[in-house]
């Protein structure tokens, strides 16, 4: 107990006296920064990816969108987001001669990688939805593209909204991995703590009670949007 309390000591001077709060809260904004737009930007590709994957193949170019598509959504199901990360930042980045932040790299890489899992979820829940809600839009003498704005997709995210907050609890687990590319996030900040005072127990309990917490704040969220759903289905 009483090597526990040392331990607790010294975190504590660490992390207040010594100022390395300000890392964590960093370390915390980057982490939520990068996650949320990362599932925004997942939203909008797996949309768009959906969309083709369901549209009738007709004609030639949706049969070409499809395949570009199938062979995106392969790359980045098939290969670690690590690895992924990795190749853009130090490889097809400096090859290209673009410049960004290791931020910046991060949420690009994290809104591909998750547009990739997003569009096989809304494509779920497209298919869930009533072919009859289709027909009827079509019926009205709306396009295919407007019919799936306007009536399928809205349809389809109230069907999908427990595993999208699952998609985002994922992408906040997984901005531990960014420090790879030098972005600061929580494991950094808590590792830097641990370096610099040569113990590291305190520090990865600390920083695991955060994404606990996290993980808990989002599943809240995600349920009371769940029951206002509901709701507004009930009363119309």
């Amino acid at each position: 107990m009483g090597n526990f309390s040392l331990k607790l000591e010294t975190f504590w001077h660490e992390f207040y006296t010594n100022g390395a709060y300000n890392n964590v809260l960093e370390g915390l904004k980057n982490t939520l920064i990068i996650a949320v737009m990362g599932l925004l930007i997942g939203t909008v590709i797996g949309t768009l990816i959906a969309a083709v994957r369901v549209m009738p193949k007709y004609k030639a170019l949706p049969r070409v969108l499809n395949g570009i598509c199938s062979v995106y959504v392969s790359f980045f199901r098939g290969t670690p987001m690590v690895v992924q990360l990795l190749v853009f930042y130090y490889v097809l980045f400096p090859l290209v001669g673009l410049k960004m932040t290791s931020i910046g790299v991060s949420i690009l890489v994290f809104g591909l990688n998750s547009g990739a899992y997003i569009s096989e979820i809304m494509r779920g829940g497209i298919l869930s939805v009533d072919p009859g809600q289709m027909e009827g839009g079509r019926a009205m003498g709306l396009s295919f593209t407007a019919t799936m704005i306007k009536i399928v997709i809205p349809q389809a995210i109230k069907n999908i909204l427990p595993t999208m907050g699952n998609e985002f609890i994922t992408l906040i687990k997984e901005t531990s991995i960014v420090s790879f590319v030098g972005a600061s996030d929580l494991y950094k900040a808590f590792n830097l703590m641990g370096t610099n005072t040569y113990e590291f127990m305190i520090p990865y309990l600390a920083m695991a009670i955060i994404y606990i917490v996290l993980v808990l704040v989002i599943t809240l969220l995600i349920r009371i949007m769940e029951r206002r759903l509901r709701k507004s289905d009930r009363s119309m």
